[in-house]
């Protein structure tokens, strides 16, 4: 694998077992991904999108084929090496924002440094600096409640940056949010590619997200295909 390739895929098909049937997911899949790209992978709902951005994770693994990120045969790892190696490489960026109700904005971004040897001081700054990237330094007390959606997506952002990952996975970032608030959350990815070296791997429906990435393709019932003319 090159140096400057963040991840890649060689001939992943992915099935799941369905009672007396199979659904193949992704269907052959072979893909690279550079080091410090914007990658937009766009589709209609139920096309394999999230299911490749799980593999490239680590969530899922491939029915057949290999996935490489960052150089380590992901797929060959057991269950503990995994999340030790998740939690030092990837932030993962979720629709639905996923955040803890009862805790701060500040408490729900220092969550993946619990699992590190950092004093709580440190965790604190930490979190504080990554509030302050996603403009949201002024909230750090904010529960979800006291958010707009737009702020709740921001802290998850935060969240996943805190651990400084070099890869940032986002499934349909935008999908909950309105037009401005979508523009907020996709500028701020823009910034994480550009000046904080971050390669990002966005999947969405949304063609108005396409033109913040640097490349974009397209799946279909798991192949990949030429980008429709209209989207």
């Amino acid at each position: 694998m090159s140096a400057n390739v963040a991840v890649s895929l060689r001939g992943v098909l992915k099935e799941y077992q369905r009672a007396d049937y199979s659904v193949r997911a992704l269907d052959h899949i072979t893909l690279d991904i550079a080091s410090g790209q914007f990658f937009c992978l766009m589709g209609p709902s139920g096309s394999g999108k999230s299911t490749l951005l799980h593999l490239v994770a680590g969530i899922d693994r491939p029915t057949n084929g290999t996935v490489e990120v960052l150089g380590s045969a992901i797929g060959e790892m057991d269950d503990r090496s995994l999340a030790r190696w998740r939690s030092q490489n990837i932030g993962y960026i979720f629709q639905s924002f996923n955040l803890v109700p009862v805790m701060t904005a500040a408490e729900n971004v220092e969550l993946p440094l619990l699992l590190t040897h950092l004093s709580k001081r440190e965790r604190r700054e930490r979190a504080r600096s990554a509030l302050e990237i996603v403009g949201l330094g002024d909230r750090l007390g904010h529960r979800p409640q006291q958010l707009s959606g737009g702020q709740e997506q921001r802290v998850a952002i935060a969240r996943a940056i805190v651990t400084d990952p070099s890869i940032i996975l986002a499934d349909e970032p935008t999908g909950e949010l309105d037009a401005q608030s979508a523009t907020d959350v996709l500028t701020i990815l823009k910034t994480l590619n550009a000046n904080h070296d971050k390669t990002i791997i966005m999947v969405t429906h949304d063609p108005r997200a396409r033109q913040y990435a640097k490349e974009s393709r397209y799946l279909d019932k798991g192949k990949m295909t030429e980008m429709p003319e209209i989207q």
